[in-house]
């Protein structure tokens, strides 16, 4: 009996021990929490004393209702919607042939074998019913003649026509002969922020009608891929995929619209890294309309070169008050600027009341205009801002770099050569001399000087060095009169031209029908 009540007692004694200990911890847990209720702060040491520390502020962006599957159903939405606008083109060129870079003696022969065509692929936007498409000029830039090719969604193919190139903002026309086509929607890129959703289309990689999701990663960018002295640099940025093959597809923003041609991206290794880089869709529009209306693009010309930023060194020695505007370093002699009173050394703070803090936002602002349009710039100089109206003209012809194929625009008035060129045919002609009309034994005519290549009438017979006498039976004497007889005619319509060719020592007198062309 005394084992089991001294057992008990040691249970006892057990128990009272832990609920001692259980209460000794509930006791400290409370007035732990009072000693921290009591005091908001730690004192000096972190410099808070009686204060609430807290960290960063409210969202910059309200938190909204995110349903990710409305937001897939509008991605495939404005795949249906985009995917069928946006063509493969696949361009056969020729390389040149070349000498091997080794020294070698004049007594040996060595036979280099002929150059073998090459294939490249690219996209394009289909932007008119009647076969127009939209492409970047290094995608179809060293096209043999009837080297272009452009595949359709519903695999329809066709041979594809070069209308024009632009080397400064890397843009090209291409036209198919088809009718009832799917097109773009043309969208503002003026309006496109950082962070909003796009998407890339195209045929990367051989890959035909992929299409890759992304943002907008930032705007203006400066990235120089084109050696033209004039060329403009103002890409939009994307995160999107992009890789060879994407060159000249689109760019869309949430709602369809095509806000941007891709054109470029940043690597190290030839392929995707996340740095892909379009042009904006109101450059593309601008240029496109004129190559289409006119051959060739009507580039404005302010007459100005910049300092790519002003920073805040060069703020003060200029007397700014903050850095902003871009600097002025040169005024071309006989441009715009000049005649309106633009100086080295003025800092150009707006176009046409838009702010500008980088020369490519210059840039882009003078190309989205006309030659002959009036353009507001808001100048600082010696303290004071003023406001100066400039009457764009159009950049030299001779001085725009562009391709063997580009087209030119119709013009009675020769250039320096004598060459007049003659659009609607794709030709170029000059005065005959007074042995040629000898020779031929004409009194009036005009010569052939050059025909382009994928033009009107490069499939035709005509040939350079041809003597075009007539047309439609109406005497032709010069290149004006040329131009004044085809004046009335219009795309689709075709003319007769009595053509004296050279064969020999003497001429033979032939006909030969051409249509005319954009």
């Amino acid at each position: 009996m005394s084992n089991n009540k001294n057992e008990s007692e040691e249970i006892d004694m057990r128990k009272r021990t832990l609920i001692g200990a259980a209460l000794l911890v509930l006791v400290g847990v409370v007035f732990g929490a009072l000693l921290v209720m009591s005091f908001n702060g730690v004192g000096e040491t972190f410099g808070y004393s009686g204060e609430t520390v807290k960290l960063g502020g409210p969202a910059p962006v309200p938190a909204g209702d995110i349903n990710l599957l409305e937001t897939q159903n509008a991605f495939i939405e404005i795949s249906k919607a985009v995917t069928p606008t946006v063509v493969s083109v696949t361009v056969t060129s020729t390389p040149k042939s070349k000498m091997p870079d080794i020294p070698f003696f004049h007594n040996f022969q060595f036979n280099i074998p002929n150059p073998q065509p090459e294939k490249g692929m690219g996209s394009g936007v289909i932007v008119t019913h009647d076969g127009y498409i939209i492409t970047n000029n290094h995608v179809v830039q060293d096209a043999d003649k009837n080297g272009i090719r452009v595949k359709l969604l519903d695999k329809r193919e066709f041979p594809a026509r070069l209308i024009g190139t632009d080397p400064t903002t890397d843009v090209a026309v291409i036209k198919i002969n088809a009718g009832n086509l799917p097109i773009a929607s043309i969208g503002n890129s003026d309006s496109v922020e950082v962070g909003q959703w796009v998407l890339a289309i195209g045929n990367p990689l051989g890959l035909t009608s992929t299409v890759t999701a992304g943002i907008v990663s930032a705007l203006g960018r400066d990235i120089d891929v084109s050696a033209d002295r004039w060329g403009i640099r103002n890409y939009i940025q994307t995160d999107a995929a992009i890789n060879p093959g994407n060159s000249g597809g689109a760019l869309v923003n949430i709602h369809g619209q095509v806000i941007g041609i891709n054109a470029a991206i940043a690597t190290r290794t030839g392929y995707n890294e996340g740095y892909g880089f379009a042009i904006p869709i109101n450059l593309v529009k601008k240029t496109a309309e004129d190559i289409i209306a006119y051959g060739r693009v009507r580039r404005p010309m302010l007459g100005v070169q910049l300092k790519s930023a002003i920073d805040e060194t060069d703020a003060h020695a200029l007397g700014l008050p903050k850095p902003e505007g871009v600097l002025v370093n040169e005024v071309l002699p006989n441009s715009p600027a000049q005649a309106a009173g633009i100086k080295a050394g003025d800092v150009i703070l707006a176009v046409n009341g838009k702010e500008v803090d980088a020369a490519n936002e210059i840039q882009i602002l003078i190309a989205e205009h006309k030659p002959g349009d009036v353009v507001t710039l808001t100048v600082f100089r010696d303290g004071k801002k003023s406001e100066k109206k400039v009457t764009l003209t159009e950049i030299p012809l001779s001085d725009l770099a562009s391709g063997d194929q580009q087209a030119q625009p119709e013009s009675a008035q020769p250039d320096e050569s004598g060459q007049s060129n003659i659009a609607k045919l794709g030709i170029a002609v000059k005065p005959l001399d007074e042995q040629t009309m000898k020779d031929a034994g004409v009194d009036h005519g005009v010569l052939v000087a050059s025909i382009t290549p994928g033009g009107p009438a490069a499939d035709r017979t005509l040939l350079e060095n041809d003597i075009i006498t007539e047309v439609d039976h109406q005497k032709v004497s010069s290149a004006k009169d040329l131009s004044d007889i085809l004046k009335s005619k219009n795309k689709g319509d075709a003319v007769m031209l009595r053509v004296l060719s050279r064969q020999g020592n003497s001429y033979i007198s032939r006909f030969v029908a051409v249509e005319i062309g954009e």
